[in-house]
């Protein structure tokens, strides 16, 4: 179904980091954007769509200004919103916000280290676009910053912050399909495995919050109404949004999940693990019983690699890339 082709030069190898690879895609142009994380930089690569020409950026973690700081990296991604798309760094010491394509940063939010108790580790962790204008990050106190983003400029704002999980934020989502009413779009989760689902508008609200069950979730994704969440224990499982009601679950990976995500037009969801496996599976709703249904469609085995980034390169999941720990390339693969 998949097959491999050219694959893209790192600078650097890739962490092991959770969701530690993200694809840009600029509409228009046969050009895709790929950033990975490595220690204190997080390496960004341009690519033609016939994988021949490639430039190379590195962007460092600062504190503030432009001094170079020795701050860890946890996570980079691009948030798309309709007006602008902005490249989001995480680190142990606050987030950095950029232009798309890294030339410009707009804005440094530095954590509140006095927040944490002594000799607890601080940083920040989790990125998504939501609600049309905002951006949302997790950091390791459990809060989830929401900022709001003017169509251009530097005047961006912490209008207002999520006090729902107790433990470390590990990954955000936004709704990437058609969610019926009252199904939220946006999901947070953390360290403990907790889930939270939230609507967005100019106050976030609370709607369900699935609870922990003794196992870290990695990776969710929010596509039509259904969470679908990547566990250490290898395992999938999908739920209602709009209730957190368990509808199916998977043990789809022998070892930890690290990475997940969807395409919102077909409804592909792509798992990458510690096990060297990405697999690609189908989510669907029944038409007659509403019920939610999870197929598996293709396994690719990417040897003697911890895999860490996972993410497909199109709406419609016809290509993807892959990513793993100390490896200083990015691996494709397109339908055959």
């Amino acid at each position: 179904m998949y097959r491999k082709e050219k694959s893209i030069q790192l600078k650097s190898s890739s962490a092991a980091l959770y969701n530690n690879l993200s694809v840009l895609r600029l509409p228009g142009r046969q050009l895709a954007c790929f950033s990975a994380v490595h220690g204190p930089s997080v390496n960004v690569v341009s690519s033609a769509a016939d994988g021949l020409g490639f430039s190379h950026r590195q962007l460092q973690a600062k504190e503030g200004g432009m001094a170079v700081s020795t701050s860890v990296l946890t996570q980079a991604a691009w948030c798309v919103l309709p007006s602008r798309v902005l490249l989001v760094l995480t680190s142990q010491k606050g987030i950095q916000m950029y232009e798309s394509d890294g030339s410009i940063m707009v804005y440094w939010h530095a954590l509140d280290v006095t927040e944490h108790p002594p000799g607890q580790a601080v940083f920040a962790r989790g990125i998504a676009a939501a609600g049309g204008h905002f951006i949302c990050v997790g950091t390791s106190s459990g809060l989830v910053l929401v900022f709001d983003i003017p169509p251009k400029g530097t005047n961006i704002t912490v209008s207002e912050v999520l006090e729902q999980h107790r433990d470390a934020i590990t990954d955000i989502a936004a709704e990437l399909g058609q969610a019926s009413d009252g199904a939220g779009d946006l999901v947070t989760a953390d360290d403990a495995g907790a889930l939270c689902v939230w609507s967005t508008g100019e106050e976030f609200t609370l709607l369900s919050k699935i609870p922990a069950f003794g196992c870290t979730c990695s990776s969710v994704k929010l596509w039509n109404g259904v969470v679908a969440a990547g566990y250490g224990n290898g395992q999938i499982r999908l739920y209602e949004a709009a209730t957190g009601l368990l509808r199916a679950e998977v043990n789809a990976h022998a070892r930890w999940i690290y990475a997940l995500d969807l395409a919102p037009e077909t409804g592909k969801l792509l798992s990458g693990a510690e096990d060297s496996f990405v697999h690609v599976w189908k989510l669907s709703r029944n038409p007659d019983t509403d019920d939610v249904e999870i197929e598996h469609c293709h396994a690719e085995c990417v040897t003697d690699t911890q895999v860490c980034g996972a993410r497909f390169c199109d709406p419609e999941g016809n290509s993807f890339a892959v990513t793993g720990y100390d490896l200083s390339e990015i691996f494709r693969y397109g339908r055959v």
